[in-house]
């Protein structure tokens, strides 16, 4: 019988056989597999991660224009590993986050959780985050879109509210390399809901969340989705990449096509899955706290870590589990929806109410 090794087990499995000696300072906290990951999918290289940085950082001087309000190594490592180590391109994703926020003043005055539009919106559950992760450490985000009282959010705030969860979870070196999904219920979203989604608003959400935003999103769900949205979709492809269109997927009501990408056992049971059904205010509680009242002072920004001061309050009550609209899959067998293939850049509907 051979010797016996007394490294763990990941380490023995390594490629790099328990050698972390590589491992810099911005990669401490990621699992070995992630590191692997990282360096497979992703093309990072420790050896020369401090100089793939230092050459995105070399070029913010071609673009005077725009206020590069930050600049440090981890802040930079997020864009280029949403770029898989291409600087160019990692360069030209840090560019349009910070050209996005200047041209959109207004969407980013009071980035944060205590904001009332925000919070409004967070408590509604735009977006719900999962708690666990899926088979391939993506985070889940979920929208159930008939939620949207149109009287009480204003689709500018829901989107803020989106945005402000990445800047927290983009915070997590782990998620910055494995990534989202996004999935987004769309039962009993009516046609006059739907009317109120206007190009130009539309146009806002895919730059800042396609365009802008240092995140790898592996995948956008459809589910229950009505025909009118199809007819949504069909008119914002033009504005969407090939490379995002590969990973929408249209499920229908068709939950086995979604598991067939997200497993059962990371899904709630409004998906099929074999969790309980997701409570709204989760997300909200985290973010805002258990405890929070209007007098405390939360400094989450997009530049800074989350702090949350606690002090006594009754948001628990308004945080607490709301009777939201659900979703009325049926799964049913079929095969997956892989959608594929008018433009007009004005404030009118898409869709007319007549």
């Amino acid at each position: 019988m051979g010797p016996v090794s007394l490294l763990p087990k990941y380490q023995q499995l390594n490629p790099w056989k328990g050698d972390l000696a590589k491992m810099t300072h911005l990669q401490a906290g990621l699992s070995p597999e992630t590191i692997e990951k990282a360096r497979l999918e992703l093309n990072e290289n420790p050896d020369i991660l401090h100089q793939d940085i230092q050459q995105v950082r070399d070029m913010i001087i071609t673009r005077p224009d725009i206020g590069f309000l930050r600049t440090d190594d981890a802040f930079i490592l997020r864009f280029l590993r949403a770029r898989k180590f291409h600087q160019a391109d990692a360069f030209r994703l840090l560019a349009q986050y910070f050209q996005y926020r200047q041209l959109n003043l207004d969407m980013f005055k009071n980035f944060k959780a205590d904001d009332p539009g925000i919070k409004r919106a967070l408590i509604d559950g735009f977006p719900g985050v999962l708690e666990n992760r899926d088979h391939y450490g993506r985070k889940i985000l979920l929208l159930f879109a008939a939620n949207w009282d149109q009287s009480r959010n204003s689709f500018t705030d829901i989107l803020r509210a989106i945005l402000l969860s990445l800047e927290v979870l983009i915070e997590d070196p782990e998620l910055q390399i494995n990534g989202f999904l996004l999935i987004i219920d769309w039962s009993n979203f009516s046609f006059k809901q739907a009317s109120k989604l206007t190009p130009s608003i539309l146009r806002l959400a895919i730059e800042g969340l396609q365009d802008s935003f240092p995140a790898r999103f592996g995948g956008v769900h459809f589910v229950n989705q009505p025909w009118y949205i199809h007819a949504l979709y069909t008119l914002i492809k033009p504005f969407l990449k090939d490379k995002t269109r590969k990973r929408i997927f249209l499920h229908g009501n068709n939950l086995n096509s979604l598991h067939q990408l997200i497993h059962p056992e990371f899904l709630p049971s409004e998906f099929g899955g074999t969790l309980p059904p997701y409570d709204m205010g989760t997300w909200a509680r985290t973010l805002l706290g258990p405890d929070y009242s209007d007098e405390n002072d939360y400094t989450h920004t997009s530049y800074n870590a989350m702090h949350v001061k606690h002090t006594s309050s009754n948001l628990e009550r308004e945080c607490s589990p709301k009777p939201m609209k659900r979703s009325q899959s049926v799964v049913e067998a079929g095969t997956l929806k892989h959608e594929e293939k008018g433009e007009n850049e004005n404030t009118q509907p898409l869709l007319a109410l007549d």
